[in-house]
């Protein structure tokens, strides 16, 4: 009987411990403008799967190797027929027009038809985006002009709720988003 009662309460306790549990959270409508110079944001992206990432065209260190990755992410996920837009945001703004995205994104694809990199929004903003919608952390010290920023890849579902976050480094993640994709069609 004492061994009963002690795995009720050691159950009861572990129950209470757990992690509470996590309300959907929507991505906030946005609208800004792509590397063609056009207004792109929630809207085009309603009721479409999409994989947001955080990058700027003049960094010297993780951007590159991100934006490769995002380019055969977006190869493998044509060749497999998987539906998905491809959104990255600038973290550098005032340098990162339009004309300066496109030519950044010509050194790692041709196919433009489902990747948008954004911008037309202030640094503070940005930032502020990040933080609040994909629990990323985006700073431009005035003493550089490179830019700290997360790194990972977001999933983002037909709902426009985010799904999950993927360190873009892991062998795994790329098996863990296409199951992702599959249980929010």
């Amino acid at each position: 009987m004492k061994k009963i009662l002690y795995l009720f309460a050691g159950l009861l306790f572990l129950t209470a411990c757990g992690a509470p549990e996590q309300k959907e959270k929507p991505i906030i409508p946005f609208s800004f403008t792509d590397q063609h110079g056009e207004t792109y944001g929630t809207e085009q992206l309603e009721g479409k799967m999409w994989v947001a990432d955080f990058i700027f065209t003049n960094c010297k260190t993780v951007c590159e190797p991100m934006t490769v990755e995002m380019a055969a992410l977006q190869r493998k996920f044509k060749d497999e027929d998987i539906q998905v837009e491809f959104v990255s945001f600038t973290v550098d703004p005032t340098v990162d027009t339009p004309k300066t995205l496109k030519s950044y994104v010509q050194n790692f694809t041709d196919d433009l038809s489902n990747w948008h990199l954004l911008t037309g929004y202030s640094q503070d903003d940005i930032e502020t985006f990040a933080r609040d919608q994909f629990r990323s952390i985006i700073q431009k010290p005035s003493s550089s002009n490179q830019v700290i920023h997360g790194t990972n890849f977001y999933l983002i579902n037909k709902r426009g709720v985010l799904v999950n976050e993927y360190n873009y480094i892991d062998d795994t993640y790329v098996e863990e988003m296409i199951s992702d994709i599959k249980k929010s069609r």
